[in-house]
């Protein structure tokens, strides 16, 4: 059997099964994007993920779940009755033939199909286990969804707003599949690496509760060091200090956010050079410490806000020149003037206005699949990454419901 793929992309000739369950598609279909002929099994009535709303034109049914189409978008698809002795045989032949399994059950790794069998029989294939708690966890057995997982795993804590009478929020996208789908790529193409050197493969378990502790970066550190709450603050991260606003609004109304303020003396010079452009100098007295910040010798230190006064009302002033400029422009007009002066910042935008921005569709962020059989194509986000040596492989639509099941008869011929 043929393994199909982009002749030029980064894994052209990689197979790669996957067992659909509930964090194994976002890994999937990067694969796919890279260039892998990516296989996804699933029960003879399909995936749960099938029956996930929205659906395209709001008509439910196993081919239009839009969260199906997002995340299994590049692969092929075969149904199977995994508890039928004769479909096991059909798996474990697709697994002989794969480079990389992705699955979440893990009943899969010790049994008749799994990596145990595998590693004697196939030793060079890598096997990436996907599952809420990592294999050998007591809490294996949990029942848990994007919520839970986020929430046990820290972000819901980390994210929402200086206002702690406001609950904490969770991020929506269901974060806690992408982070999965991120890691049982790190893991599959460092284990691939290895394999490429040794001939050996390996298991790799992924945590996806750990994966979204990670993403909580210094908060749990705080925690387990020093027993320390980091406090969620409005657009920034989460610390145990209080930081500085980020988010400004701009002379349209739009809010922009401007990140890490200047700390080296050029860039002290290059902000009171702008406020001098703008004639908008006598409007902030304040600009005088940002003369003062030009004429030294070294970075002001941030640690010192709010002990050394010059550091903080220096600081201050930064802050105060850049809301006064945004203040006077639209917001795209102040993204794109900031990052032509080197000031690092960005308008906030609705996921809509994000898919739609010029620049994002420069870089080839939309792409067009085509529906053959409705005679119509739709809009996808494409890959983040442009690989001038390996471009991102031609993505063909979701797969229907056992379309793919051919490739069974194949195995079997």
């Amino acid at each position: 059997m043929d393994k199909v793929g982009c002749d030029l992309s980064a894994l052209n000739g990689l197979r790669v099964i996957e067992v659909s369950d509930q964090f194994t598609a976002v890994g999937g279909r990067m694969l796919a994007e890279l260039g892998a002929d990516v296989i996804v099994v699933e029960p003879l009535s399909g995936s749960p993920q099938r029956q996930r709303p929205p659906f395209a034109r709001d008509v439910p049914g196993p081919n239009s779940s839009l969260r199906w189409w997002a995340g299994n978008v590049g692969k092929r698809a075969v149904s199977l009755d995994l508890a039928d002795p004769a479909a096991v045989d059909s798996l474990w032949a697709l697994v002989r033939t794969a480079d990389i399994v992705i699955a979440g059950d893990r009943d899969l790794v010790d049994g008749a199909i799994g990596y145990t069998r595998a590693i004697a029989e196939h030793p060079e294939l890598v096997w990436v286990a996907v599952t809420a708690f990592g294999l050998h966890s007591s809490r294996s057995d949990q029942p848990v969804t994007d919520l839970t997982v986020l929430s046990g795993g820290g972000p819901v804590w980390s994210c929402g707003y200086d206002d702690h009478s406001i609950p904490p929020i969770r991020g929506a996208g269901d974060q806690s599949v992408n982070l999965a789908g991120l890691y049982s790529v790190i893991g599959a193409l460092v284990a691939i690496a290895h394999r490429d050197q040794t001939g050996e493969g390996q298991l790799v378990d992924v945590n996806v509760n750990a994966a979204c502790n990670v993403s909580s970066e210094h908060t749990t550190q705080h925690w387990l060091i020093g027993e320390q709450t980091c406090l969620r603050q409005t657009g920034r991260h989460a610390s145990i200090y209080k930081s500085s606003p980020v988010q400004i609004r701009c002379a349209d109304g739009v809010f922009a956010t401007t990140g890490v303020l200047p700390r080296k003396p050029e860039d002290f010079a290059d902000l009171y050079a702008w406020l001098t452009e703008l004639d908008l100098v006598e409007q902030l007295p304040e600009a005088i410490f940002l003369q003062m910040a030009a004429d030294r010798d070294a970075p002001l230190d941030l640690a010192k806000i709010g002990v050394d006064d010059e550091t903080t009302a220096t600081m201050a002033a930064a802050r105060d020149a850049v809301t006064l400029i945004a203040s006077r422009m639209p917001a795209k007009q102040f993204f794109i003037e900031s990052q032509q002066r080197g000031f690092p910042a960005g308008v906030i935008l609705s996921p809509d206005e994000a898919f739609e921005d010029p620049h994002n569709i420069e870089r080839g962020c939309q792409i067009e699949i085509a529906y053959p059989e409705t005679q119509s194509a739709f809009r996808y986000p494409g890959a983040p990454y442009i690989f001038s040596e390996t471009p991102a492989s031609p993505l063909r639509r979701a797969p229907h419901l056992g379309e793919h099941n051919a490739l069974l008869d194949e195995l079997s011929g």
